[in-house]
């Protein structure tokens, strides 16, 4: 099994987030990762991308140019890296910010209004973790209750009003597939 990630959108949507989530779950499943982001010097309203790899094997690189599961939050993430995808890959986009489709008929694309979902569960703030709920909903790359457990470690140091929203954003994305 080798998941090669990128999670794409403007910064301050949580980005680098998701694929930190996602890294730090897979190492605690004993799983091999690399985490490696990517932003531009404006960080908050430009883009931001991170690449993952997750695999049972040793990982040879960190580099992601082709990845097997995109998170596309916005147009200009789905139109840089959705063309890249692989075949056979999932792309998950946030259909409340990409008004334009992505031509491609070999790929699994999961279109999702994310915002309208984090907004539903009470902040634009907790998009990432829709985001991570979608993709561990159809991926099943890791565990939901090793990210549960990471979500209520991570926040309730830092922001522990903010647990329940994020509980509730994790679970929609991983009921969408159920609805």
């Amino acid at each position: 099994m080798k998941a090669e990630i990128i999670c794409s959108g403007f910064g301050g949507q949580g980005v680098l987030t998701i694929g930190k989530f996602l890294a730090q779950a897979a190492m605690k499943e004993g799983k091999n990762v690399s985490w490696l982001p990517s932003y531009g010097p404006e960080m908050r309203g430009g883009t931001a991308n991170v690449s993952v790899v997750i695999s049972d094997e040793e990982i040879a690189s960190p580099l992601v140019s082709k990845p097997n599961i995109l998170v596309a939050l916005n147009q200009p993430s789905l139109d840089k890296f959705g063309p890249e995808t692989q075949k056979g890959g999932v792309i998950l986009v946030n259909t409340d910010m990409t008004p334009n489709k992505l031509p491609r008929e070999d790929v699994d694309i999961v279109n999702a209004p994310m915002s309208s979902i984090a907004i539903e569960c009470g902040s634009t703030k907790v998009l990432n973790m829709v985001s991570i709920g979608l993709v561990i909903g159809k991926t099943k790359i890791v565990k939901f209750e090793t990210i549960e457990q990471d979500l209520k470690e991570f926040l309730e140091l830092k922001n522990p009003q903010l647990l329940s929203a994020n509980m509730e954003a994790l679970k929609r994305g991983m009921d969408f597939f159920k609805e």
